[in-house]
């Protein structure tokens, strides 16, 4: 992959303005066009968001199914063949996070606030009116269940990795832009940094702030309707948006604070506190019936899997579908530049099988105990101790299902206060991983540290927008506004699956040609004796041994090759920079370029040396050895103490299997 230079991806001004121009402002200057329109005009956009919707379920809704039905299928296929082995960063690299954090932040970023407004209103929703069926029925309660468990299942977790694993892939092991063009480089190469590339980011700009505005809006009317229940706080559009500003001025803190400062701290929060609320209605509610449906659930849901995958209701036409599985996709679609981009941020130096099992397990686990735990409690409640009144409040006005369904449990007050906390922090977390997303987006993706003022501007941009929609029509604008949002970034997506095969299909060919290459044996010119042998391998150098080898016998090796191949009309180039490493690069021009270095790598001493265990002991009997790096990460041997013509010797054999790499993909 060809390294691009960051500059022509981002613009850095005297006034301390880093972003990508065309993305920056198109996405902005949109978005500025769409909140204009909904708060000017609001009867006129709710007619425009009907339309829109009404388009897009009856001529699209086939291209939504089938779309994620692909997008399933495609990183289950990846996890199980040989692409699952190759890391998400280079070949020597290590995961950031350890799997606690890892999968808080997965949780809270992905669906946190979705499950606070669903978790109660979906499964009773669906008993009560299914979209087939006799209603309030103990089969239309098994119904309501495996249909809540596919539109919070494998799928929607399946969207987020295609996006998740495009971006790590490209941005840790290739080092291109962290943005979703890079997903595009093997298909259309260097001009991902053209109009193209700006057209895709500013498209998943659009689908970040619509998808992450439409989680805010209901995380504002279920905070809206449970601080009413607590407090008596008044419930309309005044008091929702007055809870957007204050909530947004606590994202935009946290987006200040960074990832490790504000957004994780912020997600192992809502983890706990999720977790005591789960506890609470497994204990409170009917503990052994939960525990049996939560089982029957999970089989009826995979014993359907396939059917549910396609169904589309063609032969029982309804407007159902546009409001549950239509809206949920788009939702999830919509979602994914943020979610993906959040997911391949913590999720370096995992391996593609490893990423993909965590994704699409762990999380789904969990939420499928969340629905069934909240959802068949709910259902308990109405179809076998009579509280229809849950079921009618329910319809009345989803946003307080949750606040009802507490009524009917002990500590009533205390749990719809911990739930509102816990949306308030859902929300947090919602928004300031969507800014910093964002911000990354119209940045170019190079840039780690930008200006605070840009993230404030993208966290409260996604406050207005939610804002705008509530004022435009309430929940009907929002489910709009994330259908019609989704639209064009599912064609992105699927050029990204793309793309993304191209690139692991020509790793997973490098590999075989380089393990297949038939090399020319070496000659020693000079055999070292056993002895000499053997003394290097139990030799354990300083630092500053290794520099020592590095400056003088591998730099001379390297720059003997470089200068023959120059000879040869090859750009070939020797260089070292001040982390310890020197290395040797070969230009192909429109091919894969060649890179060889040697890295000083410190290691602790085997036990056998340490007599003494403690720390300071430690330190000074580290050892340390010159380790060699391909492009690929690095390759786990050591070359200290080789003689210059067994350097020279290893870095043509590098090089020759480079060059049948190169000879077997043309």
């Amino acid at each position: 992959m060809s390294e691009n230079n960051s500059e022509s991806a981002t613009q850095e001004t005297k006034f301390n303005i880093k972003v990508n121009p065309p993305v920056f402002i198109g996405a902005g200057g949109l978005c500025i066009l769409f909140v204009l329109f909904a708060v000017l005009f609001p009867e006129n956009a709710e007619t425009v968001f009907s339309a829109i919707q009404g388009w897009v379920v009856h001529s699209a809704g086939w291209f939504y199914v089938l779309s994620v039905a692909l997008f399933f299928i495609f990183v289950v296929m990846l996890a199980f063949s040989d692409y699952g082995r190759i890391k998400l960063g280079p070949d020597h690299s290590e995961p950031d996070y350890s799997y606690v954090s890892w999968f808080a932040m997965l949780f809270s970023a992905g669906m946190g606030i979705g499950l606070m407004f669903f978790g109660v209103a979906e499964p009773v929703m669906h008993t009560m009116t299914p979209p087939v069926g006799e209603p309030g029925t103990v089969d239309a309660a098994r119904e309501a269940m495996r249909i809540t468990f596919f539109h919070w299942g494998v799928h929607a977790w399946a969207i987020y990795a295609v996006v998740a694993l495009s971006l790590a892939y490209f941005a840790f092991r290739h080092n291109l832009p962290l943005t979703i063009r890079s997903a595009f480089y093997p298909i259309i190469g260097e001009r991902i940094y053209g109009p193209i590339g700006h057209a895709v980011d500013i498209f998943a700009v659009l689908g970040t702030l619509f998808g992450v505005a439409t989680s805010l809006g209901f995380g504002v009317m279920q905070v809206n309707a449970g601080l009413n229940y607590l407090f008596g706080l008044e419930v309309g559009t005044g008091v929702q948006i007055a809870l957007i500003a204050g909530i947004t001025i606590l994202a935009t803190i946290s987006v200040v604070l960074g990832l490790d400062g504000g957004i994780r701290r912020a997600s192992e929060l809502n983890l706990f506190l999720a977790v005591a609320l789960l506890l609470f209605v497994l204990v409170a509610g009917p503990t052994v019936h939960l525990l049996q449906t939560y089982v029957q659930n999970v089989g009826h849901y995979l014993s359907g899997l396939v059917e549910t995958t396609f169904k589309l209701y063609a032969y029982e036409p309804s407007g159902w579908i546009g409001g549950w599985t239509l809206f949920y996709w788009g939702w999830w679609i919509a979602w994914s530049p943020f979610v993906g981009m959040f997911i391949a941020r913590v999720s370096r130096g995992r391996s593609i099988r490893e990423f993909v099992i965590g994704v699409l397990m762990v999380p789904v686990g969990f939420t499928f105990m969340w629905m069934t735990f909240f959802g068949n409690t709910a259902i308990h409640m109405i179809l076998e101790q009579g509280f229809t009144q849950l079921s009618d409040a329910v319809a009345a006005d989803t946003s307080v299902a949750l606040f009802q369904f507490f009524e009917y449990l002990p500590m009533t007050t205390i749990a719809s206060l911990i739930a509102t906390v816990l949306v308030i922090t859902f929300f947090v977390t919602s928004s300031d991983s969507g800014s910093l997303v964002v911000d990354m987006l119209t940045s170019g993706g190079t840039e780690e540290d930008t200006p605070v003022w840009q993230r404030i501007f993208w966290s409260v941009t996604e406050g207005v927008i939610a804002a705008a929609l509530l004022v435009a029509g309430g929940l009907s604008a929002l489910q709009t506004a994330t259908i019609a949002s989704a639209l064009p970034f599912t064609i992105v997506m699927l050029f990204m699956c793309w793309g993304l095969y191209k690139a692991l299909r020509l790793e997973i060919v490098k590999k075989v040609s380089l393990r297949d290459a038939m090399l020319a044996p070496r000659v020693a010119h000079n055999p070292v004796t056993w002895e000499k042998r053997l003394a290097r391998i139990v030799r354990q150098p300083g630092r500053e041994d290794v520099l020592g080898f590095l400056s003088g016998t591998v730099r001379s090796a390297l720059r003997k090759v470089a200068d023959e191949l120059q000879t040869k009309g090859l750009n070939a180039t020797v260089d070292h920079d001040e982390k310890d490493r020197l290395w040797i690069s070969v230009s192909h021009l429109e091919e894969a370029d060649f890179f060889y270095s040697v890295h000083v790598r410190p290691f602790t001493p085997p036990t056998y040396v340490m007599r003494d265990t403690s720390k300071k002991r430690g330190e000074k009997l580290r050892y340390f050895r010159a380790e060699v790096y391909l492009k690929e990460g690095g390759q786990d041997y050591d070359i200290m103490g080789w003689s210059e013509e067994q350097v020279i010797a290893d870095v043509l054999d590098q090089y020759e299997k480079h060059m049948h790499f190169l000879h077997a993909v043309r």
